[in-house]
């Protein structure tokens, strides 16, 4: 019981990979691409979450004892071929995602500092995924701890935040309700699902409690209740912040930029103390889900590893700390080179290609186990048709992708497909033969 979290606690390692730097930089862009619909596009990506989020409760209390989340139940449900698809997109996505993230962190910190050269990010933001790495190192709990203190002041800086924009909108007869225009905006539909792929990513940590799930207090009731409420408060919060935007200033004047809330409060002249404060709530943020990425993505090429899909090296786990040793270096060293790729956007898009096919297969985990009468702890409700509501959002989804993350993607998949057989040819395994119609 040494190393077991609370479920608040647990709440908060979902929490810090969700309400990450995409809040802070990615909301603006959203708004730019959808106008004031931005909200719509973030409340409809919020309730795929939640469905998603109830799968994962439902899969997660029927096997709790794994650590490679939706990988896992992909492997046991489907197979080891589609497993090890799966489970190297998830794992491409989120060791990407260290140095995405780390690298937002380097670039506030030095816009804090004043330093102008974009090269002195990239420094910032190695130190932050070392010292993050060796936070891990020291286990679950030591991690889910850290995270702890990073939501609570994040979440108290937004907070401050949406209290400004609702003030602000209501001393100044330019600001308020009347920037929020839906019909006049002239965005389509392809707009919103443009502006979903965008923000489709910030919703994408939750996964991070799926992987310690054994280390839950309360066993299964406590993991649905953290991943619930991890992404029930990301959606409260993620609406209030666009809301708050869009009070401030009409649409029209955000453009695609790396700092929507620090440009809109100084459009509307807010005081300095409260850049300050953004600004370093946009640190702790990026520093919270950073740490979160780096437990999630090395637990789950440990799990890999275990399931014999991934090489004996990547087997090394520190029982006593329960963090998974080499998994957390390969990820940290990742993260870094990472910083050195050049264009962050495609490596996003395509972290989201992994992750929404990800999500597309977990319903169909969910649909194997139900269909073969086998009982979880905790149901989720609505069955099978929330899985078709899911289903459909994801294709939806995926059309509004950038083309070249489409076809990088696809590529990557077509990879994978090929080491998986040769590897399987190389160990002379027998070929299976199924009969899909008498």
């Amino acid at each position: 019981m040494e190393n077991k979290v609370g479920v608040a606690t647990a709440a908060a390692v979902g929490l810090g990979a969700i309400i990450g730097a995409g809040i802070f930089v990615l909301s603006g862009t959203a708004i730019a691409l959808a106008g004031s619909f931005a909200l719509v596009a973030f409340a409809l990506v919020g309730a795929l979450a939640l469905i998603i989020a109830l799968e994962l409760g439902e899969l997660g209390s029927l096997m709790p004892n794994v650590k490679g989340a939706s990988y896992s139940y992909t492997y046991k449900a489907l197979g080891s071929e589609l497993g090890f698809i799966t489970g190297m997109l998830r794992y491409m996505a989120l060791a990407t995602s260290i140095g995405a993230i780390a690298l937002g962190f380097g670039s506030y910190l030095s816009s804090l500092l004043g330093l102008q050269l974009a090269i002195y990010s990239i420094p910032f933001a190695i130190v932050l995924i070392f010292v993050l790495s060796l936070v891990n190192l020291l286990g679950v709990k030591k991690a889910a701890q850290t995270d702890f203190g990073l939501v609570i002041i994040k979440i108290g800086v937004l907070l401050v935040f949406i209290g400004f924009a609702l003030s602000i909108a209501t001393t100044n007869p330019r600001l308020g309700l009347s920037n929020i225009t839906f019909g006049a905006s002239g965005s389509t539909l392809g707009d919103i699902f443009a502006a979903s792929v965008v923000v489709f990513f910030a919703y994408s940590g939750f996964q991070s409690i799926s992987t310690i799930t054994d280390r839950i207090k309360n066993g299964a009731r406590g993991y649905v209740t953290a991943i619930l409420a991890a992404v029930i408060i990301s959606i409260i919060m993620y609406v209030l912040v666009v809301f708050g935007l869009l009070l401030l200033l009409p649409p029209a004047a955000y453009k695609i930029t790396a700092d929507p809330l620090s440009y809109a409060l100084k459009s509307a002249g807010a005081p300095s103390w409260l850049f300050l404060l953004v600004g370093i709530g946009a640190l702790v943020a990026t520093a919270s889900a950073t740490i979160a990425m780096i437990l999630s993505a090395s637990r789950s090429l440990y799990q890999m590893s275990e399931d014999r899909l991934l090489p004996r090296f990547f087997r090394k786990y520190n029982k006593r700390a329960d963090s998974a040793v080499n998994g957390i270096l390969v990820s940290a060293i990742i993260g870094v080179l990472v910083l050195f790729a050049g264009n962050i956007y495609i490596i996003a898009a395509i972290a989201n290609f992994g992750l929404m096919f990800d999500y597309l297969l977990i319903n169909f985990d969910v649909v194997h186990f139900r269909m073969r009468g086998i009982k979880a702890p905790f149901t989720m409700p609505l069955y099978p048709y929330l899985q078709i509501i899911s289903i459909v959002l994801l294709l939806a989804f995926f059309t509004g992708m950038p083309q070249e993350a489409l076809i990088l993607g696809i590529i990557i998949m077509l990879l994978l497909i090929g080491i998986y057989y040769s590897l399987r040819e190389y160990r002379r395994k027998k070929v299976i033969r199924i009969r899909l119609f008498n």
